[in-house]
């Protein structure tokens, strides 16, 4: 794993970046939550989301947005800045790694709906992953309909995106003949997945592989999976 630097809209962004030995390796882009309420790329689950998609052979990049970290300019917070910064991130990866043709999109909570923006914006994006996208606080129906097949997580004991709000998301973008939708609930997990980020990484080194394969239109709703009693 690398540390990166690359330029943004206002000054210079901070990344990490682990490359795959295989130069044709699908790329991901992941992203952290609101940068005003302490959302940083070595968020705990965040980097979870990166060690899985490092596990699957992907080539992986994570960054902060700007004004957060080492990363220069001021938090936005609004989702505009932080978007601008994701365009250009994705721009990196795949400048750097151009020999790839498969891309992808995760993010955490806030960094769920920038995602969410950045996937109906780049048609060569072929997969999603959001963990606790916050969709009882921002409107994801820009999403319909949903452009590409994916993979959505959620705690149960959630006290800041509700459940609820999250499965009917799921419902929403499952609406596509031709698109599948996995839909995962770690029954006891809160927002930040304490002792639960093993699970995270499971559910995203089983299905991910899945979803990069034949769609079908598909919601699942897991509320039995075995939950790991270990913090990662």
């Amino acid at each position: 794993m690398a540390e990166v630097f690359f330029n943004g809209g206002a000054g210079r962004l901070e990344g990490r970046f682990h490359k795959s030995e295989n130069p044709r390796a699908p790329l991901v882009l992941i992203l952290h939550p609101h940068p005003a309420q302490g959302g940083t790329m070595n968020n705990r689950v965040t980097y979870a989301m990166f060690q899985a998609f490092v596990n699957m052979g992907f080539s992986v990049l994570r960054f902060n947005f700007r004004g957060v970290g080492n990363s220069q300019g001021e938090i936005d917070g609004t989702g505009v800045g932080e978007l601008a910064d994701a365009i250009i991130a994705l721009d990196w990866l795949q400048n750097i790694d151009s020999e790839s043709s498969v891309c992808w999109i995760a993010g955490y909570s806030f960094g769920a709906w920038i995602a969410a923006q950045l996937l109906m914006r780049r048609p060569e994006i072929k997969g999603f992953v959001f963990v606790s996208p916050p969709a009882d606080a921002y409107s994801f129906d820009f999403l319909t309909p949903c452009p590409a097949s994916g993979l959505i997580i959620q705690g149960g004991k959630d006290t800041i995106v509700s459940e609820s709000s999250v499965s009917m998301l799921a419902e929403q973008l499952s609406n596509h003949r031709y698109l599948r939708v996995e839909y995962k609930v770690i029954p006891n997990a809160d927002h930040v997945y304490s002792k639960h980020l093993n699970e995270v990484q499971e559910i995203i080194t089983k299905l991910v592989p899945e979803l990069k394969g034949r769609p079908r239109k598909v919601v699942k709703k897991n509320k039995n999976a075995l939950i790991s009693n270990e913090d990662y």
